[in-house]
């Protein structure tokens, strides 16, 4: 286990890195994407693809282990439900890339390219965080199944 924050710092580096080569991390880019219906431009459609079949492979090949090579068991989440607090996340998540053009992962990369701009992201999504957790705490989004599943 010695060598696991290494491996997670040159995994990082390395996500960073095709986020930033692939224009990922470019808030103009990413916006034509969304645009379908204006003048899309469907080049991250080719990162998208091979990130889903990249992943797709890699499962496929890592869960044939009996443990993951730096953990005692793999991390593989048990449900398989739709519940509120999931479709307001990814309502919100959806909404927020399509203003801004930036997620989480490329938000943090940008930081390196667009400092200003993308240090604003980053704080408004720590604030939507904290936000978010405050919510959760209210038990507002809350139902009888996610309930049960705590």
């Amino acid at each position: 286990m010695r060598y696991g924050p290494l491996l997670a710092f040159v995994a990082g580096v390395t996500f960073s890195l095709g986020l930033l080569i692939s224009g990922m991390a470019d808030p103009a880019k990413v916006l034509a994407f969304l645009d379908i219906a204006g003048n899309w431009d469907p080049s991250l459609a080719l990162v998208m693809a091979s990130a889903v079949t990249i992943n797709f492979i890699g499962l496929r090949i890592v869960t044939r282990r009996a443990r993951p090579l730096l953990a005692e068991a793999f991390s593989i989440p048990a449900r398989r439900d739709l519940d509120r607090e999931l479709i307001a996340g990814a309502a919100v998540f959806g909404v927020g890339w399509g203003l801004a053009g930036l997620c989480p992962g490329p938000a943090i990369a940008a930081l390196a390219i667009a400092p200003g701009s993308a240090a604003i992201f980053v704080g408004a999504m720590l604030a939507g965080m904290a936000a978010g957790r405050a919510i959760k705490q209210t038990g507002v989004l809350s139902d009888r199944r996610s309930a049960q599943h705590q």
